[in-house]
């Protein structure tokens, strides 16, 4: 007999375009999240039009956010008009996953959460939308693509700029000679910021933060430890990660369609925060080269700006690059990518058509619909989320596999301990380890408090 997620994976019926109540409720997916603070509900309430799914369930260890993502999801449904049984709420994730009738999660949890979940979820059967990045180890990094092999259910990963179009035709002119051979590659993000006080405060009333923290070690509530999560390393790798997958995966996506995995060597300098609760990347300069040769040069925001022999590209204000970017340097011209837009060199390439028979990425979402609204920031996400309710509704394969997102998460681990070693790293892709430096391979894993170190 056919399970209910086989039936849905079977309808590949066009289910997130039909109209309003053309899908019956029963044959709708159901999603849950986990994780319903701003960053869960902005990217949930893109798939409020679509009939092919609706949002049964909202987990949050803390209370306020679960009432209120429950509120302002249940509105939206009503301003759609469509009909619903209503979202249930969770304190603790585990419940949720056991809910049967649950067929995938979008996970929006603090970075030191997403693995354990993410495992638990795919276990549960799950298909899996997983916010970036995925580990703050290696060692969780390379337990989630096991996870994801073993147990088979569908992974989706949350680097939206892969469904917009202007960067995959950016990619593909790349990948097409467009710009000639490729000569110098730069990534730049975003640094880390430094400070943050270890002051101690009542826990918020509502608030389970011995669960908030999980995984990590246990540590008194703050709330610069809660607001500056992305800048503690007991909770995120910092921006080297969380903002610099955005560039790296562009950067990966070119890289996965040229026959190239992961660079070999990791060398250069950076600055780690001090002085304050704060303890990631602030800045940094790592070379990173593939076992052929090629180098992609690996820097934060402000280096990218201040140092003359990078390619100077308009991404930002007049005479500046940005702060985020994939840069390509062809002996033919210059291609760059950051999050809200493309420049090139000539600027004519941005707006040429490829020949038939080029190289193409797969389109993602096939059917666009998701158009810029409130500002540019708004659309990456809504054609993203689009796009995973097309792959789970249609049962194809995403923009997105669960290799190339740990190649991109690699890069940011091992340039973070390069500048921790002040050394050269070198990765053996084949082991899976850091090899001649028996200090540095033992930073590839973390302790993880129990129960939560389950993700073998």
């Amino acid at each position: 007999m056919m399970t209910r997620n086989q039936f849905l994976a079977a309808m590949a019926g066009s289910l997130a375009v039909k109209g309003r109540g053309a899908t019956p409720p029963n044959s709708r997916i159901h999603i849950g999240i986990i994780g319903s603070g701003a960053r869960g509900i902005f990217e949930a309430a893109w798939w409020a039009p679509l009939d092919a799914c609706e949002v049964t369930a909202v987990c949050d260890v803390q209370e306020t956010r679960r009432l209120e993502a429950k509120a302002a999801l249940e509105k939206l449904y009503r301003e759609h008009e469509r009909p619903r049984r209503g979202i249930a709420i969770f304190r603790d994730y585990r419940e949720l996953l056991e809910r049967k009738e649950i067929d995938a999660v979008y996970i929006a949890t603090p970075d030191h959460w997403h693995v354990t979940i993410l495992v638990a979820a795919l276990k549960a059967g799950k298909a899996c939308h997983c916010e970036k990045p995925l580990g703050v180890s290696i060692e969780q990094e390379q337990a989630a693509l096991r996870a994801v092999k073993r147990y088979g259910r569908p992974f989706f990963y949350g680097a939206e700029r892969r469904s917009t179009p202007d960067a995959r035709h950016a990619v593909e002119l790349v990948l097409n000679g467009r710009i000639g051979e490729v000569k110098q590659v730069v990534v730049a993000s975003p640094g880390s910021l430094s400070g943050g006080s270890a002051r101690p405060a009542p826990v918020p009333k509502g608030f389970d933060w011995d669960m908030w923290l999980g995984p990590a070690p246990e540590a008194p509530y703050c709330p610069d430890r809660l607001e500056g999560r992305f800048h503690i390393r007991d909770y995120s790798l910092g921006f080297i990660a969380n903002w610099g997958i955005h560039p790296l995966d562009q950067f990966q996506w070119w890289a996965d369609n040229a026959g190239l995995t992961v660079p070999v060597t990791y060398q250069g300098t950076g600055r780690i925060a001090s002085g304050g609760l704060y303890d990631c990347a602030t800045s940094w300069d790592i070379r990173c080269t593939y076992a052929n040769g090629l180098e992609m040069r690996y820097v934060d925001g402000r280096t990218f700006n201040s140092r003359p022999d990078l390619p100077r590209i308009p991404l930002g204000p007049p005479g500046k690059r940005g702060h985020n970017a994939v840069v390509f340097v062809g002996t033919e011209g210059t291609v760059a990518i950051a999050y809200d837009r493309v420049a090139t060199a000539p600027a004519s390439l941005a707006g040429s058509e490829l020949a038939p028979g080029a190289i193409r990425l797969v389109r993602s979402p096939e059917r666009d619909e998701a158009r810029a609204g409130k500002n540019v920031w708004a659309y990456p996400a809504a054609a993203h989320q689009r796009a995973w309710i097309e792959c789970l509704a249609e049962n194809r394969p995403p923009v997105h596999t669960i290799e190339t997102a740990v190649r991109s998460g690699l890069i940011a681990h091992l340039s973070d301990i390069c500048i921790r070693t002040g050394r050269t790293i070198r990765w053996d892709e084949r082991k899976g380890t850091i090899t001649g430096d028996p200090e540095a391979a033992k930073m590839i894993s973390r302790p993880m408090r129990k129960p939560w170190d389950e993700i073998a």
